[in-house]
């Protein structure tokens, strides 16, 4: 079968390597659909990820169709299309240094267990749909750690594919008012569509002031006034400026749930926050999220769908990656494989 690997630094290839055979606890999924996270561009500029330097099958966002079922596999039959669990896998994490990647024809679940490793999903759902299944429990898993309750109100920083997933995310448990704030004018677009309250270009306008117009203005505490009543915020953008931005807005008692990755420190003044009481949370994967979410996906499909912006056959994958790779270029790249 093809697989993508990591051959080197900077360096991709489609490989002929052996189809995996599925033993009587296993199910073999054929590959429908699978998105392309900007960890794979890391992957990518640096060889890949241990233990597998050089030698990394990409792909962690995987969806697919059951094609061959264990005699000892209860729950599952030939024909069903599946959301995997790529933590879950016996062999290491898909598509993130374990011996299997989702932009593979074919991946084998060994000692399969419904619930664990994989779910099923109406056949109705599109596959490129069903990919955003792993980067929406990303994003449950960040909006879970703000540990939010309806009616609050709650800002999110970034609107890519997690920021995005967020606020629906946030919109389906009870949140009164969802900002997104961005700098790229499409993006914010999306956000409105997606369900979003309300807008902020950063680039435009003043964070703080327009969250104090949309939300009202936080009681006076230990002389922090004049803050936003905004409750939660959520930096799914990853930029230094977002952090100093939250802290200097933050209200008494606001929540923070950081899931961006920041690639360099950021500097924080504990002494100045101290009359906060604001909570920081910091959110990595999804720890009980991988399919808590799919139902959530499962009924709100169409409004999902928004999110994905470009969907390349696997014979293409090398543009997928690239166009993945590109600033500005694409939201969220799905490849879809026959």
């Amino acid at each position: 079968m093809r697989s993508v690997i990591v051959t080197g630094p900077g360096q991709t290839a489609v490989v002929e390597v052996a189809k995996p055979s599925a033993g009587p606890a296993d199910v073999l999924v054929r590959m429908r659909a699978c998105g392309i996270c900007g960890s794979d561009g890391m992957y990518i500029a640096v060889g890949g990820i241990p233990p597998r330097q050089g030698a990394t099958p990409l792909g962690h966002e995987p969806a697919g169709e059951i094609v061959e079922v264990g005699a000892e596999v209860t729950g599952l039959a030939v024909g069903d299309h599946v959301v995997l669990n790529p933590m879950a896998s016996a062999d290491g994490i898909i598509g993130s240094g374990g011996a299997q990647g989702g932009l593979s024809e074919f991946v084998v679940i060994r000692d399969a267990v419904v619930g664990v490793h994989l779910v099923t999903v109406p056949k109705h759902i599109p596959f490129e749909v069903m990919a955003l299944n792993e980067p929406m429990a990303v994003a449950t898993h960040a909006v879970n750690r703000l540990e939010p309750k309806p009616g609050q109100t709650a800002v999110i920083f970034g609107a890519g594919p997690i920021g995005l997933g967020a606020a629906i995310g946030l919109k389906l448990r009870g949140a009164a008012h969802v900002v997104v704030v961005d700098v790229v004018a499409n993006r914010l677009e999306k956000a409105l569509r997606i369900g979003a309250d309300a807008v902020i270009n950063s680039a435009q306008e003043d964070v703080a002031a327009r969250l104090r117009e949309l939300h009202g203005e936080a009681p006076r505490y230990f002389g922090r006034a004049g803050k936003p009543a905004t409750e939660l915020y959520l930096d799914a953008a990853g930029a230094p400026a977002v952090i100093d931005t939250v802290l200097a807005s933050a209200r008494h008692g606001a929540r923070l749930s950081i899931v961006a990755v920041h690639k360099k420190p950021v500097s924080v003044d504990f002494g100045a926050l101290l009359t906060s009481e604001i909570t920081i949370a910091l959110a990595m994967g999804y720890p009980t999220e991988i399919f808590d979410v799919t139902k959530d996906l499962v009924e709100h499909w169409e409004k999902y769908a928004l999110i994905v912006s470009d969907v390349v056959p696997y014979a293409e994958v090398d543009r997928a990656l690239t166009l993945a790779a590109t600033p500005g270029a694409a939201e969220k790249v799905v490849v879809t494989l026959p």
